[in-house]
Formats: structure tokens, sequence, C-alpha cells
């Protein structure tokens, strides 16, 4: 009888065990997802990440000087370390991004085509997850020099190796090539889940193109890779963005949690840290921007900056436009105008199979700029009529010009705007109390968890690079 009721108490207790372990399964939730889910989130990871104006996070409007710091001057004043921005930054790459990206990769892969279509479908995505891989890695191997990159998602291992910065600019320009031809117009790819583009493969090759014609442009003053970039921009240049309407975005919705960082970051958060910078607003002064008007609000009728790294008075200087701010406001990492200025200067330094001089696409850039943040035909014409703007009047060589005019553009663009400015050297920056021009940070710091958790790969890059310095320029800046 024992054995009897021992047997049975068993049972009953295995039973008692499958269902309580029911309990940790939610019904409501996908035990596996899909890759385009993956890829969609991964979009908005990036955007999220780039777009951001967290001063824990994303300090490049104030590395690029678009904007200063009212009360808290730390980032103002080059001091990146006191909230580790660069490991934040790093790890939000590698973490919300890059790794979002190779699973979905790794999850569309895995998925069996039924017929030409659906391989031709697939294929389209897997290139596309690779043009948004090329760009999240464009944007470290910028900041940074040397990144894990070959090694970064390899699981055998927990302390990858960094790779070469030049190796890895032209490995990205590999990828890209490959990725275009890759793309079939015939059929589409992500559809809807595809945040940017909605899956349209056309303009897929048109931003990888413009990618490609972007990073050829960085990497063509250096001897090493000068002619594998020359290959990049006579080859991508006559296939690229060519209006607002292929510019890539992504729109934010008036709701949460898919609304504009910015409007997070100073809006709901009711900051009041944040104003233009005088860098940017006296340069848009001098020339009677009338883009200032969507930048930036007025004081007494005048656009007034607060002081770059000497705080400011928030009341008696400009705020951001609330355009800007706006809960819908979309993002935005690579749009028309930039691409002009890149054929711009690509017209300009010669020896390049580019169509159109510098002077044509230096005024289609700004005009792409001006009609994106609303102005007219009107305000178009009357700005590049004034001898400091028009190409062949404006003070200065040839970088000077286009930098200038594209520093502009790149409004709210912090982290392109600080890449042209290190590349280009234009416009001349403030410099705050007790600095030198020196001090200006030109790459960001390795993260601190790299130094206690990867040491040895660490050093090894730190040395590679000529020390892990803010001061330390990468293989691309020259000057």
């Amino acid at each position: 009888m024992k054995k009897i009721f021992a047997y049975i108490s068993a049972l009953v207790l295995a039973t008692s065990c499958a269902d309580l372990d029911s309990l940790n399964n939610d019904p409501k939730k996908a035990l596996v997802v899909p890759g385009e889910m993956v890829f969609s989130s991964a979009e908005k990871a990036l955007f999220d990440l780039m777009v951001s104006n967290s001063v824990n996070l994303n300090v490049f409007r104030l590395l690029s000087q678009q904007q200063s710091q009212v009360t808290y001057l730390d980032e103002s004043r080059y001091d990146l370390a006191s909230r580790n921005v660069p490991q934040a930054f790093w790890h939000s790459m590698y973490r919300d991004v890059l790794k979002d990206l190779e699973q979905s990769k790794v999850l569309i892969e895995g998925v069996p085509a039924l017929s030409d279509i659906d391989q031709t479908i697939k294929d389209n995505k897997l290139a596309i997850i690779d043009i948004t891989q090329v760009y999240a890695y464009y944007v470290l191997v910028t900041a940074f020099g040397d990144i894990p990159y070959t090694s970064a998602f390899n699981t055998s291992s927990l302390s990858p190796t960094y790779d070469d910065q030049k190796t890895v600019y032209l490995d990205l320009l590999t990828r890209l090539k490959a990725d275009v031809e890759k793309l079939k117009t015939t059929q589409g790819s992500f559809g809807t889940q595809d945040l940017v583009y909605g899956g349209d493969v056309t303009k897929w090759i048109k931003f990888g193109n413009s990618l490609r014609l972007k990073l050829g442009l960085n990497a063509l003053d250096e001897t090493t890779t000068a002619a594998a970039a020359t290959t990049a921009i006579n080859e991508a240049a006559s296939n690229v963005i060519s209006s607002n309407a292929e510019n890539f975005r992504l729109q934010y919705l008036p709701a949460q949690p898919n609304t504009n960082p910015i409007w997070i970051d100073l809006v709901q958060s009711n900051r009041a840290d944040y104003v233009p910078a005088n860098t940017l607003v006296t340069l848009m002064n001098n020339v009677n921007d009338p883009r200032r008007a969507f930048y930036f609000t007025t004081v007494g009728g005048a656009y007034v900056g607060g002081v770059y790294g000497s705080g400011a008075d928030y009341e008696a200087t400009s705020h951001i436009n609330s355009k800007i701010t706006a809960a819908d406001f979309e993002g935005l990492l690579l749009d028309y105008a930039e691409v002009e200025f890149a054929l711009a200067e690509a017209a300009a330094r010669g020896g390049l199979t580019v169509t159109g001089t510098a002077v044509e696409h230096y005024n289609a850039g700004i005009t792409a700029s001006i009609r994106y943040w609303g102005g007219t035909d009107a305000q178009v014409a009357t700005y590049l009529a004034q001898p400091t703007v028009a190409y062949a009047t404006a003070a200065g060589t040839w970088q000077q010009k286009i930098g200038t005019q594209k520093y502009i553009a790149l409004y709210n663009r912090g982290y392109d705007a600080w890449t042209e400015w290190r590349r280009l050297d234009y416009p001349i920056f403030n410099i705050p109390t007790g600095m030198t021009y020196a001090n200006i940070p030109v790459r960001l710091t390795y993260p601190v968890s790299e130094q206690n958790l990867n040491q040895s790969n660490y050093e090894s890059a730190s040395k590679a690079i000529g020390g892990d310095l803010l001061a330390t320029k990468l293989f691309w800046d020259k000057k």
C-alpha cells in the first residue's frame, strides 16, 4: 500500500511540476521571433542612438558645436569620462544595433526559400541588413579607430581582437559594392517591416551607393586606401540619392514608445540644459541664413547663441526650434543635401569620374537643405546670390567653401557635422576658456569596460592607433 501511495505521489508531483513549468511561458509573446521583426528593432535602435540628445549617450551635437550646455559644462569642455559617454555609445551600437542585425541575418538565412522569387526576396533582405551593418560599423570605426570587427560576434571568445581601421574601411567598401550588386529591383524585400524605405529596393541601392561615396571620400587622402576609395567613388557616384524623397530617414510617431528621442530627452524630461551654440548661430547670422527660422527660436527678434563651453543664460539665448523637438519629428542619417556636397567635393578635387561641376553640386546641396527645412525658392535664390555664399566669391579653398556650407546643412546631425569638421577642418570652432584648439576631440576614447575585460586587445589597439586619447587622429584625418 505504501508503495502504491508513493508512486501516486510521485506522479502527482511530476504532473504538478509540468503544470508549473507552463507558467513560465507567456502566451502573448512569441517563442521564436522572425528575423524581419529583429531587423525592424535594429533599424529603430540605430536611429534612436544617432538621433538621441542624451548627454549620457550622444554628445556629438556638443562636439560639433551645434549646441552648448547651459549649466553642466563637462562635455562642452571635453570631459567625456565623468559620464563614461564613449562606453555607452559603444555598447549601444554593438549590443542594440549590430547584435540584432547579426541575429536577423541568421534567422532569415535559416528560413528556406520555396521558390526563385522567394530566394530573390531573401537575398534582397540579407543585402539590406548588410548595408545597415556597414553603416553601423562605419560610425564606430570613424569614432574610435581600430575596433572589434571580424571577431566582434565570435561566441567562442569573450575577448575579441581589434581590426586595423584601414582594413575595416576597405572591407566596408567591398561589402557595399557586393550588397548593391546583389539587390534586385524585380522583387521586393521587407515591405512595411523596413521602417526606413518600406522595402523599396531601388532606394536601398541609392543609399548603398551614397554610403559608398561617403566612405570613399573619407579614405581618399590616405595613400594606402586612395585607390580603393577612388574606385568606390567613381562606381557609386552615378546612382546616389537624388531627391529629399530618397533621404535615409525614420518617421517617428506622436505616441510612445515610438517618439522622437529628442522630444524624450528635452521636452518630456523638461530639460533646459542645451541652447544653440554661438559657433553655428553666428556663422548663420553672418550670411542671413533663411534656415535660422527652422533651426532656432528668437530672442527679441534676434538669433542668439550661447557661448560655447562657457555656460549660458537660458532665457537670454535662442532655443532649439519646436519643429525639431516635436514628438513626431523624423530622424535623419543621410540626405540629398549631403550627397550633393559630396559630389561637389569630388568635382572640386578633380581626377574622379563625377558628372557636373563643383558649383552645380554646391548650389544643389544648399538648395536641397533649404527646401528640406521648409524654405522657398526665393530664399534659395537670395541666399546663393550673396558674395559670401556664392561658390565663385566665397572665401577660402574648396574645403572651406564646401565644408562651411555642408556643416550648416548638417544641423541636428551632430555625428556627421563633427566628422566633416575633423575631415575638412571647417568651419573654425570656438575654444572654451583655458583650452587650445588641440583640445577639441577628434575621436572617442575606448570604453572602460574594454580596458577592464579585454585588456590585452585594448592595449594592442591603443598602441596601434597612437594612444587612446581624444587627441589621437585617425588615419583619414590628415590635417
